[in-house]
This record gives structure tokens, sequence and C-alpha cells, in this order.
């Protein structure tokens, strides 16, 4: 119950009358492990949101459950006002044209008994709109992404990890979706090919309005592409606010950590390593209290037994801690 509070009481606080997608006290289990704890945030149209966090803290869970691969156990996920737990068959049939996800392995996405030809077309033949001109579509937005038509014959074990990761995003682009789920979308790249998979990313979302949802680990490419950051602890939304909140002055100690730890060549944004102690709480029993009061270099006794609520800081910087870092 208190996890339901919180997640309304964000809604409450949080402008989301304008939001292309609205999450409300979302919670993902495995069985006895919940991997998503109530979690709510909202998602504006043509924006870029960075999901950053910790292994295991329910990132890819709650990117799978936004484009509707995992069920949720409570709590609503809202696309465009539709519920999608909820919508009747005709209007989950829309789903796909609304909301792709791009897999951390592209090349574990793609079917290998399917050439590339085939593969790009198997999505357009579910959705009954493989014509003439969807092809000519598909093949328009190849030559924007450097793709030559002779790969069409190709098998994904023949495929470079970029080409892999290119197919994977012409596939999702030829629904027409308007929005992309990214997980770890530069995984595996080269730092070179990352530098243009960003670059490219940027210029399809200037062109064709997109608005992404990006899961990453990279916390440099989370401060260079994204308007928002949202940060994840043991199933839950410690802190979110617009990117230049988050990485100039973060308020809650999990994320100032995270932070810390992030190797920069930039002289100006190096940090002080902040060392967390103790061990990173098991997710099938969570601490009691603030998840993070284990770990936190400011624990105090209200830590361990009050569940810190989602509170605004300033200008939709929202952060979950009884005694937040300074960020004036």
């Amino acid at each position: 119950m208190v996890g339901q509070r919180q997640s309304r009481c964000l809604l409450a606080s949080m402008n989301v009358a304008g939001a292309i997608l609205n999450v409300d006290a979302a919670v993902v289990r495995y069985g006895r492990f919940t991997a998503v704890d109530h979690l709510s945030l909202s998602v504006n149209a043509r924006e870029t949101l960075g999901l950053v966090g910790e292994s295991g803290c329910g990132k890819t869970s709650l990117a799978k459950a936004l484009v509707g691969l995992l069920p949720l156990a409570s709590g609503t996920i809202r696309l465009e006002g539709v519920d999608m737990q909820r919508a009747h068959v005709a209007e989950r049939s829309w789903l796909p044209t609304r909301i792709q996800l791009l897999f951390q392995d592209p090349g574990a996405s793609l079917s290998p008994r399917l050439n590339v030809r085939r593969l790009l077309e198997e999505p357009l033949r579910i959705r009954h709109k493989l014509t003439p001109a969807s092809w000519q579509e598909i093949e328009k937005l190849m030559a924007e992404l450097g793709l030559a038509t002779h790969i069409l014959e190709r098998y994904p074990h023949q495929l470079s990890g970029g080409q892999a990761r290119r197919i994977s995003i012409v596939r999702a682009l030829a629904m027409r979706p308007r929005i992309i789920v990214a997980d770890e979308p530069t995984a595996g790249l080269d730092l070179s090919v990352q530098g243009e998979m960003l670059n490219l990313l940027a210029q399809l979302q200037r062109e064709l309005g997109l608005t992404y949802v990006l899961v990453s680990h990279n916390l440099n490419i989370i401060g260079r592409i994204t308007n928002r950051v949202a940060v994840m602890y043991l199933g839950q939304i410690v802190e979110i606010g617009r990117t230049r909140q988050i990485f100039d002055r973060p308020a809650h100690h999990y994320t100032a950590a995270l932070l810390a730890a992030n190797p920069t060549l930039d002289p100006r944004r190096r940090q002080k390593r902040i060392v967390l102690k103790g061990e990173l709480p098991s997710p099938l029993s969570p601490p009691s209290g603030c998840r993070f009061h284990t770990r936190c270099p400011a624990v105090q006794q209200i830590c361990h037994v009050e569940v810190p609520s989602l509170r605004p800081l300033a200008n939709g910087h929202h952060v979950a801690c009884h005694f937040p870092r300074e960020t004036a």
C-alpha cells in the first residue's frame, strides 16, 4: 500500500497531461521475485528518457513490460490514453504500430532461419501491410542507415554487430511506431560505431518525431542524448529529473555514487569516488524502509523503518530520500 500511495503521489506531482506513455504503480513479478515494484513515470512525446541503475534493478523488465512482452501483476501502463493491459483485441492490434523494442542483443532477436529480406517482411506480413510502397520505404530506410541492398540475402550470422543493430532498427521503423524502447542500443559496438549509432538515433528522432525510452549502463551515453533520466534501485525509481539536473546536482546518494564511478575524459566532470559500504541486498528480500539504507552514507534511524516518498524538489526534479544531498 505504501508503494501504491507513493506512486500516485508522484503522478499527481508531475505534469502527465501531455504524456504519450503513462506508467502507474506498475508491478512485474517472476514468481516470488518482484522485478518492478509499484513504479510510476510518464514519457512525453518526442523526448528521450533514460533508465539507469545497477544490473538487476529492473530496467529491462520495465522495458519489456512497456511493449507488452511482460504482463503486469498490478498497476497500469497507458499508451496514448489506452490501458494496454485491459484493452480489447481490436485496440491491442495497433500496439506494434505504436511502440517497438530494440533488444540488447539484436543478433539473438533475429531468427537464424530467415534472411534479412524475410526478417523485414515478417512484421509487415503480420500487419497485412506488405506492399510495393512499404518495400520502397524499407529500401529508403536501409539507404539512410548505410545498408546496401545486397544485405537482404544474408542471414543474421553473416552480419556484423553494427549491421544487425541497423537491421533491427529498420524492422522496428517499418511498423511506423511513435515510441522506441531501446535496451542498451550501443552494447558490443566499437566506440566509433557507438557514435554513429547515437547520431543515427538522434537524426531519426528529428525526422520521424520519435519518442525514446533508453535503457543503458553507459552514463556517458545517457548524459549525451537524453532529456530526462530515471534512476532505478531494486525495482523502484529513487530519482528522476532533467538530465543536466541529475548529472550536475544529484539529490539521491545512490545517484551520486553512480555518477562518481562513471569514467570520463572531461576533467570538469570528474568527481571524488564514493565508496558504498555493504552488500547489494537480495531482490527476493529487500530491506524494510528505504531500500538503500544498507549502503547509504547518510542513513539515520527513520531510514530503517519508513519508506521515503518520491517528492518534488524543483523544476520536475523528484527524489525518494529522507535526507537528500544538497543540490543548490
